[in-house]
């Protein structure tokens, strides 16, 4: 971010926003934000980065989980401005096809996706915890990973993001297609 600007800048009823979006500055400005807005909707239709999706509009279902300065946010109700000059993580930045993070490798190898809708969501609170904590307790993931599942694949989630632990811990890595 430019270094002699605040983050939230207004001038006469005009602002700009300064974003750390997966290790990128992004400047926004009022002609296509409010700092009113929901991160959510900034990150899909102004960033048009699609992977966290909208579940439920009022916090209650995780799907759309993001990182702000490490922790996990629900992006649908923190408004832009509150997350002004932080730096913000999404799926996009966890991993990718060619080197996935651990705990999408764990997901793939504990068949953890069936729709697939809540796990951009579940991905960025588990990455969120095992940050914090390398070696979580079932006591530990229940209390972190408070996102709603339809398909209703918690057992399965439990045991990935202990596979995933173990390896980020430097334990067996498990390749996506193999079993734990």
């Amino acid at each position: 971010m430019p270094q002699n600007r605040p983050a939230l800048q207004r001038a006469d009823q005009e602002f700009d926003v300064d974003l750390s979006i997966n290790g990128q500055t992004r400047t926004l400005d009022d002609d296509a934000v409010d700092p009113a807005m929901p991160l959510l909707w900034v990150l899909r239709d102004v960033l048009n980065l699609t992977g966290t999706k909208f579940g439920c509009g009022v916090s209650a279902c995780g799907a759309c989980t993001v990182h702000a300065d490490g922790e996990a946010v629900r992006s649908c109700v923190t408004p832009l401005g509150a997350v002004a000059g932080k730096r913000i993580v999404t799926i996009e930045a966890l991993g990718s096809a060619a080197q996935p993070h651990a705990l999408q490798a764990a997901w793939i190898a504990h068949q953890v996706p069936q729709c697939g809708y809540c796990q951009s969501g579940m991905l960025m609170a588990a990455a969120a915890l095992l940050a914090k904590n390398s070696n979580p307790t079932g006591a530990d993931i229940d209390a972190a990973i408070t996102n709603l599942c339809r398909c209703g694949t918690y057992p399965r989630i439990r045991e990935a993001i202990k596979t995933a632990a173990t390896a980020m811990r430097g334990g067996a890595v498990v390749k996506p297609g193999t079993k734990p």
